[in-house]
């Protein structure tokens, strides 16, 4: 009889611990409701800002989250640098810190979910290789700036993995500038299983190789099985309109007229062009541009988040502020529909920088137009 119930409870014991295995496995595969649509870039104030202090304090308060929140805005892309919230020896800057937490405070309060993005690192900055400066990207061949990336992880879920998974997720690094596609696609695997460990739910965006690139979205590689992912890519195309008068990139020195749709620059203000100019114009000159054009170049991305079943986002596009508004807005307009067609989220490039419509000395719209356009008013 002893012999029996022994038997009988270690079968319950054994039934028990399946279940709750199974509970454990079925609950990690959960898809949670981090749901996005429409939101923007609150850039230029915990990345690539030498701000400080009061002046930071007071860059973005509650009252920007409230607005965001009143225009229809669902949520909100946070990019965070390393230098503001990190020294050179790896401390703690606790004032970013406390203005994160700050931020997602308001997210909640003011019902929008949040993408905290890790936008520039000390081992790898974006624009490196722009600036002729690409020595300085050391991340994708140092095991310890990889190893850093992931420490750096561990201290903002320490941070935050009290944020519901529902309204806020991580995207672990922006732009990746790899010499080889795989390279990216490794790294993916790292900093995706240490996370995991931390935050088995937590939704984490990931995107291609060589900034976030549409052309490279077929390249990228995501751990499979895991829904809790979304896939994004950003897009500026075409940039002697975007960018138009930007003079960080050499076809914002390009003063002659842009068309947009159609052909992007005419025979006569090519001629007109400084030989140097011209070589940059010459692709403008033959490539009709319109909403076929975005469809087209959408296709892969789309067709990569179709193969892993996964949420399609575009983290960043936008105009350069100087752009004449009514090309801008064309633009804007296809790419809304792009984006509406193939249930794409999408953040802009962004709230209140040179990209954006808000004007933050001033306290009011610098484009109203483009946000009426954005909430399809």
């Amino acid at each position: 009889m002893k012999i029996k119930m022994r038997t009988v409870a270690a079968t319950a014991m054994m039934m028990l611990a399946l279940t709750a295995c199974t509970t454990k496995s079925e609950k990690n595969n959960e898809v949670n409701n981090f749901t996005i649509q429409r939101g923007t870039n609150l850039s230029h104030w915990l990345s690539q800002s030498e701000e400080r202090g009061e002046q930071r304090l007071k860059h973005i308060q509650e009252d920007d989250f409230a607005r965001l929140d009143s225009l229809g805005f669902d949520f909100v892309r946070i990019p965070i640098d390393e230098v503001q919230f990190w020294d050179e020896n790896g401390e703690k800057l606790p004032e970013a810190w406390d203005l994160l937490t700050f931020a997602l405070d308001q997210c909640g309060k003011h019902h929008l979910r949040a993408i905290v993005d890790l936008h520039i690192i000390r081992s790898h900055y974006f624009n490196a290789v722009n600036e002729g400066n690409n020595s300085a990207n050391t991340l994708f061949t140092s095991e310890k700036a990889q190893q850093d990336l992931i420490n750096m992880w561990y201290q903002l879920s320490d941070a935050l993995k009290g944020y519901s998974n529902d309204s806020v997720a991580y995207e672990f690094m922006n732009e990746p500038v790899a010499d080889d596609h795989e390279q990216w696609n490794q790294l993916i695997v790292k900093v995706h299983k240490a996370l995991r460990e931390l935050e088995p739910q937590r939704t984490l965006v990931i995107g291609s190789n060589l900034w976030q690139g549409y052309e490279t979205m077929k390249y990228l590689k995501v751990p499979e099985g895991d829904k809790n992912i979304i896939l994004s890519f950003h897009y500026y195309n075409p940039m002697i309109l975007t960018h138009y008068g930007a003079w960080w990139t050499p076809i914002g020195r390009y003063t002659g007229k842009v068309n947009y749709p159609g052909i992007l620059v005419s025979e006569e203000d090519y001629e007109a062009a400084s030989d140097s100019m011209k070589q940059l114009l010459k692709p403008y000159l033959t490539q009709e541009w319109n909403i076929d054009k975005i469809r087209a170049d959408f296709k892969d991305a789309i067709e990569v988040a179709k193969k892993y079943d996964l949420q399609l986002f575009c983290g960043e596009w936008g105009v350069y502020e100087p752009v004449d508004r009514e090309l801008a807005y064309k633009w804007t307009k296809d790419m809304l529909t792009v984006f509406k067609e193939n249930n794409i989220a999408w953040t802009t490039w962004c709230y209140d920088a040179d990209f954006g419509f808000w004007d933050q000395q001033k306290h009011t719209f610098k484009d109203k137009g483009l946000v009426d356009l954005l909430m399809e008013k």
